[in-house]
């Protein structure tokens, strides 16, 4: 269980302003009640959105996956969610985006988004001395609070794709999710940005660490859950996913 609960997130590290930039192996939170895909189906609909040779492979692990997200993960989420209050939980997931600031500012100084990595140096200034080490938003609230002109950016996998690198082929991985050559290697190079790489703990004990994060992160998207929206009605779960996953990253490696 605490490895399927590592693995949910593994598709992205990054950042505060994906939102929290959570893929979590198969949901996509935007924030907001709509569809973050909508603006690109009419760009890409008559396109082959990405290589996908290794479709029984892929298949088959979303398949997994999917088994695992609704009988597994989700009830553990759904639990955890009736036991905590969510204020709690914001606080947790708070602490867990706060320390994620070296993969969002690394990577907002290689896309030239300055404006951007001074506004995370701020706000993580902020939220580490008076929100009592990232436990507290103390900058989300404020109502002139300076947001840069472009978001700012969610990891290195978005950072090769805006210097021209493709995907390469589409990949799912046992109990990541959606991915692909190039988020694949842009996950690695996020991990050697992620502070917790550098703890000294155990194995046992980083795994329990990013189970939880990922656990905690979850049990506060169950209301509106974009994954379930996305595959409820799908006629194929498993391309519907895909498709929207690729749009996903053109979006973020446009903006």
């Amino acid at each position: 269980m605490l490895v399927f609960l590592l693995g949910m997130t593994g598709a992205s590290f990054a950042a505060d302003t994906a939102p929290k930039q959570i893929l979590l192996a198969q949901t996509v939170d935007t924030g907001e009640g709509g569809d973050e895909f909508d603006d690109f189906d009419s760009d890409y609909s008559d396109e082959e959105l990405v290589a996908d040779p290794l479709y029984y492979w892929n298949l088959t692990w979303f398949n997994i996956n999917d088994f695992l997200y609704f009988n597994a993960f989700k009830p553990v989420a759904e639990g955890y969610a009736w036991l905590i209050p969510v204020r709690p939980r914001r606080w947790v997931d708070n602490f867990f985006t706060n320390l994620l600031f070296p993969v969002r500012f690394v990577n907002n100084i290689l896309t030239g988004k300055f404006d951007a990595a001074y506004m995370e140096t701020s706000k993580f200034i902020a939220n580490t001395s008076f929100g009592v080490l990232g436990f507290g938003d103390v900058t989300g609230g404020m109502p002139r609070n300076w947001e840069p002109e472009r978001p700012t950016a969610d990891g290195l996998g978005q950072t090769l794709g805006k210097a021209g690198i493709g995907h390469g082929v589409y990949l799912y991985w046992p109990l990541i999710g959606p991915s692909s050559i190039r988020e694949s290697v842009g996950w690695v190079g996020d991990a050697y940005m992620d502070p917790l790489t550098y703890g000294r703990f155990t194995f046992l004990e980083f795994v329990a660490i990013r189970a939880y994060s990922n656990l905690n992160t979850l049990s506060l998207q169950l209301q509106g859950n974009e994954y379930e929206a996305l595959t409820e009605g799908a006629v194929d779960k498993y391309a519907a996913v895909r498709d929207a996953y690729i749009r996903y990253r053109a979006k973020k490696v446009e903006e």
